[in-house]
Parts: C-alpha cells; sequence; structure tokens
C-alpha cells in the first residue's frame, strides 16, 4: 500500500480521494495507475494538453465536478491554454468534432455507427488520425468510468479543494477510509437504512439468503442446462426489465454552468432512452467480443495500451478474497459474472453461453437500482442507494462491487467504439 501511495503521489504530485478509496485493492490500484499513468504522460498519438482536455470533456458529460477541477489543474500544467476552459467552442474544431462521440458514448453507445468514426477521420482540416481517435475513445471511455466510481463510492473532493470536507480524528476502529474522504463521522451509518434501522440479524438472514441462492443455482447448473431458445428469451427478458428499474427517484438537476461549458447538448441523457422505451439492439459477443477483436485493434493502433486494459479488466472480474460478509471460503465467481453480465445487459450486450434467468435471482431490486444509476447516471447517486443494498457486507466489498461496474462499463463503450471503428476499416 505505501508503495503504490510511493508511485502515485511521484507520478501526480498528490495523492487523490479516488487512490485512498481504490487502496482497499492493491491489485487492482495498481493495474488502474499504471494505465492511467500510460495514458496521460507517457508517449502516445495524442498532446498532453489534449488528453487532459478530453478528461474534462468525458467527465463534464456526468457533471463530475471533483474530475473536472482535476484536469482542469493538470491541463494548466501541461500547458494548456486558458482560453479553453471557457468553453467547449473556444477548443480547437478537432475537440469540438469529438463531442458528438463523448455524448452519445456516454449515454447510448448502441447507437454509434461507422459513420460517426468516418465523419471523425474524414474532415479534411480537422480531421483525426486512426492512431489518435483510438486514444481519445480509450480517455473518453476511461473517464465516463471513473465518473461512475467517484459518485458510486461518494468521493469528495481533496480536503484543501473548494468543497473538501475537514473531519475530527476518528477512533479507528469505527472508521475506514471511505469515512474519511467522505467526510462522515460520528455514527457508522453503513447499516442503516432510509426505512429506519436494520437489525444486526435481518442483515444477517439476507447475507444467508444470498448464499443459499447461489448453492441453489450451482445445484440446478449441474443437473439441466436451458435450451438455447429459452437463453435467448431469458436475455431479452432481463433487457426489457432493466429498462424500467427507475435510476433515480429525484428530480431532474441541471450541470452548472461550470461544468456544462464543457459539452454541448445537456439534456441528452440516458433516461431519454428508457423513457420513451426504444428498443436496443442485442450485441452478441460471440459476433465481436474484447477478447477477439477489440484487444489486438486497441493494440495495433496504439502499442501497450490493450495489453494494460486488458489486465485491468482480468483483475477486476477474478477479484476474490473469497469471502461474503462474515463468511469466508466462499466462491463469489457466480455472483461476479452476474453483475458483470448485467451491466453488460443494459448495454444490449449479451453471452451465449450465460443464463440471465440468474440475475433476478442474485441481484435484488434495491442493488440493481444502485447498479444502473451509477453506471448510466452516476450524477443521481445518493448515499441512501448506498447503504440500501448489501446492508451487512463491508465497505471494501462494496468499493469492489464498483471496480466491477466501471470496468464493465468501460468494456461495454468500447466494444460499441471499436465495432464501429472496425467496420469502418472493413
Amino acid at each position: 500500500m505505501h508503495t503504490l501511495f510511493a508511485d502515485s503521489f511521484a507520478t501526480l504530485g498528490r495523492l487523490d480521494n479516488i487512490t485512498l478509496v481504490m487502496v482497499f485493492h492493491p491489485q487492482y490500484l495498481g493495474s488502474f495507475l499504471k494505465t492511467q499513468h500510460y495514458l496521460l504522460q507517457m508517449d502516445g498519438p495524442l498532446p498532453l494538453h489534449y488528453r487532459h482536455y478530453i478528461g474534462i470533456m468525458a467527465a463534464a458529460r456526468h457533471q463530475c465536478s471533483y474530475l473536472v477541477n482535476l484536469h482542469v489543474n493538470d491541463f494548466l500544467h501541461v500547458g494548456g491554454d486558458p482560453k479553453w476552459l471557457n468553453g467547449l467552442e473556444n477548443a480547437p474544431h478537432k475537440l469540438q468534432n469529438l463531442g458528438e462521440l463523448n455524448k452519445i458514448l456516454a449515454h447510448r453507445p448502441w447507437l454509434i455507427t461507422k459513420e460517426h468514426i468516418e465523419q471523425l477521420l474524414k474532415t479534411e482540416e480537422h480531421g483525426w488520425s486512426l492512431a489518435e481517435l483510438i486514444h481519445a475513445v480509450v480517455l473518453l471511455t476511461h473517464y465516463h468510468s471513473l465518473a461512475s466510481f467517484t459518485f458510486g463510492c461518494g468521493i469528495s473532493p481533496e480536503i484543501h479543494c473548494e468543497g473538501g470536507h475537514t473531519f475530527k480524528l476518528p477512533s479507528v476502529s469505527n472508521y475506514c477510509i471511505c469515512d474519511i474522504t467522505n467526510g462522515n463521522h460520528g455514527v457508522d451509518e453503513a447499516h442503516v437504512s432510509p426505512a429506519g434501522s436494520i437489525s444486526t440479524t435481518e442483515s444477517f438472514c439476507e447475507v444467508e439468503a444470498l448464499m443459499e441462492k447461489m448453492k441453489k443455482l450451482q445445484e440446478c447448473r449441474d443437473e439441466e442446462e436451458a435450451s438455447q431458445e429459452e437463453m435467448a428469451t431469458r436475455f431479452e427478458r432481463e433487457k426489457r426489465e432493466s429498462m424500467f428499474v427507475c435510476c433515480s427517484e429525484d428530480e431532474e438537476s441541471a450541470p452548472t454552468r461550470d461544468v456544462s461549458r464543457h459539452f454541448e447538448d445537456t439534456s441528452y441523457g440516458y433516461k431519454d432512452f428508457s423513457r420513451h422505451g426504444m428498443h436496443v439492439p442485442t450485441f452478441r459477443v460471440q459476433d465481436y467480443s474484447w477478447e477477439d477483436h477489440g484487444y489486438s485493434l486497441v493494440n495495433r493502433l496504439y502499442p501497450d495500451v490493450g495489453q494494460l486494459i486488458d489486465e485491468k479488466f482480468h483483475i477486476a472480474y477474478d477479484l476474490t478474497y473469497n469471502t461474503m460478509a462474515m463468511h469466508k471460503d466462499v466462491d463469489t465467481s457466480m455472483l461476479r459474472r452476474a453483475i458483470w453480465n448485467y451491466i453488460h445487459c443494459m448495454f444490449g450486450i449479451r453471452y451465449d453461453d450465460y443464463d440471465y434467468g440468474e440475475i433476478n435471482q442474485l441481484l435484488d431490486r434495491s442493488f440493481k437500482v444502485y447498479i444502473k444509476t451509477v453506471v448510466c447516471t452516476p450524477e443521481k447517486t445518493t448515499k441512501r442507494m448506498y447503504d440500501s443494498f448489501w446492508r451487512q457486507f463491508k465497505h471494501s466489498e462494496k468499493v469492489h462491487v464498483n471496480l466491477l461496474l466501471i470496468e464493465a462499463r468501460m468494456q461495454a463503450e468500447l466494444l460499441y467504439a471499436l465495432r464501429a471503428i472496425t467496420h469502418y476499416m472493413t
């Protein structure tokens, strides 16, 4: 942990709250920091100030002022023109042209086509090269997902920044890094729900019930396998039902001018799509996958980055301590796969070999609301949502859930963008 902190401080000149929360899982944090360092600071197709500006554009799409402010400072530090920060219309046309891709990737990636790619590559005066576009796409997906993590874990600005919290020195037994970075103090609220106090016994029963469901599902798997037709039907049903999982009860909140000036069309979002009941086409992983197609395309046009991203995906997906709340020696692979595949299902992505009936067995409604909000409209995530799912689980386990959410989201966005680039190239 101390080595990771030292490396992060040496690289960034700061130890930010994202690092302090991710360090619950040092193996993942090491991979994350290495990937982010490569994207922002090592040799690559895009100049340094472009990279930070694209980070600002991506984070602004989700009104994530925390990430916007971090990259405004970094943008100026590497020699970026302060005028660009007055609004996207003041940035070069090349970056302005990226606004449409940023918008669709963040909210409705299934709508991306080879025509969007062609428009960016074939603009004579302000066109992108393929390598530059791959770099930009990876940055956009990275920061859309990081905005999800920031809101999903309730990360606040650092103590010396505007909006940063102060805190009383805690008693070690009652605190974790999450509490400190969120400015929570006094009573431990981790097991209090909106409806009032939840008894330890009741929360304990939730964990026991979940483990029992996992055991029964495993037994059913061993006994019989659903037909391909039934598997397809279950996927379509789950995809359709995911449309009616409400992200938030809160009223629509308009982004502040400080954030909204970095992107266009502030009314565009995932919510529009679910409200109008539009159909998400099915994307079959058997036809275009990260492992067989996306990975090699990224690595060919932006060497080593495909490898770094792939490693990060695998660490998040495979990460386990074989624990669930107070239980040890538990195989959590079934649960991790259900979470990952549910996120991809919301984006229309289907795995032919997965039984989507398992999702409803393992993920209850409050958890689905949290997942959909963090992935699709992270700016609407509340502490109430965070508290209301898996009430007996530790903070570190909920942070682990967020790592699965952001990597599954990033991969989903990349699949749609890279498939469109492949279609353009062929």
